[in-house]
Formats: C-alpha cells, sequence, structure tokens
C-alpha cells in the first residue's frame, strides 16, 4: 500500500511542478511585454533613435489567399486528373422521363411512317400493257419513268411505275442501200416501256 500512495505522490509532485513552469514562463512573457511599452525616464536629453515615433494607423489586415493545393506527381493523382477530363468527354445522360419522352416520338414517327406506307399500298393499281417510248435523260441514260407515265396515261390512269422494257434498234433508210457501208451515225437505240403498274 505505502507503494501506491508513494506512486500517486510523485504524480502530484509533478502536476505542480509543471502547473509552477507554467506560471513562471507566462509572468516572464508579461514583464517582457510590459518593459517594451513602458517609456523610460531619462535626464531631459534624447538620442534620435529614443524619440516618440508618430503614431500611424495600423495597417489593414490583408487576407490570406488559401494556398493552392500542392500537386502530388504520383499514380494516384495521374489517375484522378485522368478521371477529371473523362467527365468533360463523357455526354450528359438522359433522366428516364427525358428518355420515355423521346422513344414515345420516335415510335408515333415510325407508326406514322408505317401507316403511310400502307395506305400507298392499299391503293388499288392496275398492271397494264402497251408501248410507250422511255425519254433520253441528260446524262444519255434512257428515263422510263416518263414512259411508264405516258402509257398509264393513254389508258385513263394517273401515274404508272415500269415493270418491264424492251430495246430496239432505229436505223435511218440510207442502212438499207446495197453496198453501201454503215456509219456510226446511221443508228440509235431507243427503249419502250412495255408493261407498267398504274395507279
Amino acid at each position: 500500500m505505502s507503494d501506491r500512495v508513494g506512486r500517486k505522490l510523485c504524480l502530484c509532485v509533478t502536476k505542480v511542478a509543471t502547473v509552477g513552469l507554467a506560471l513562471s514562463l507566462l509572468a516572464s512573457t508579461t514583464d517582457t511585454a510590459l518593459s517594451e511599452t513602458a517609456p523610460q525616464p531619462s535626464l531631459g536629453l534624447q538620442s534620435p533613435a529614443q524619440q516618440p515615433v508618430p503614431v500611424q494607423p495600423a495597417p489593414q489586415p490583408i487576407e490570406p489567399q488559401p494556398p493552392a493545393p500542392a500537386e502530388n506527381p504520383g499514380l494516384i493523382n495521374e489517375i484522378g486528373k485522368l478521371f477529371e477530363k473523362s467527365k468533360s468527354l463523357l455526354p450528359t445522360i438522359k433522366s428516364p422521363g427525358e428518355t420515355f419522352d423521346d422513344l414515345n416520338a420516335r415510335a408515333k414517327d415510325a407508326a406514322k411512317d408505317a401507316g403511310d406506307n400502307l395506305s400507298n399500298m392499299a391503293k388499288p393499281s392496275t398492271m397494264v400493257k402497251g408501248r410507250a417510248v422511255c425519254v433520253v435523260a441528260a446524262n444519255g441514260a434512257p428515263d422510263c419513268k416518263a414512259g411508264a407515265d405516258k402509257l398509264c396515261q393513254s389508258k385513263g390512269y394517273k401515274e404508272g411505275k415500269s415493270l418491264d422494257t424492251d430495246a430496239a434498234e432505229k436505223c435511218s433508210p440510207k442502212v438499207f442501200i446495197p453496198g453501201r457501208q454503215r456509219e456510226p451515225g446511221d443508228c440509235k437505240t431507243e427503249n419502250y416501256v412495255t408493261r407498267a403498274l398504274c395507279q
């Protein structure tokens, strides 16, 4: 039991010594602060270094700027930079409501297009036979859409689509003269629409 009392007494002595040391330090700092601000007695003569300095207004304290975070080169820092850059590259994600609105608009457009196609298919069409010349387009190729329209209009319909075509060579009568050599401009090929689907 005397050992416990000895320990407690030692602990108390240590605490008292620490408090005493702290009080002595506090008293010494107060003495030095007071001695620096207290005027020194003099005999009337003062050197220029001892003359009182005129009081100037205290400068306004400047708020220090927070220091910029220091660059920490390393693998973790570089990966962090990569993630920050990748955020700006990714597209913005739509909310579920916006996504459903987009899907509904697309579905309406698709249904409208399908309805238009069905209505075009539902128009009665008739196949006709005949012979109508395909006009020559600006590029020299035959334009058989115009020929199909002419064929259908001759049968009382509005327009048509070409189903079958035929080609024939049309030559000038000079070709049939015996002993005459054929020249390049004597014959030309004409295309005809022979069957068309009319509406």
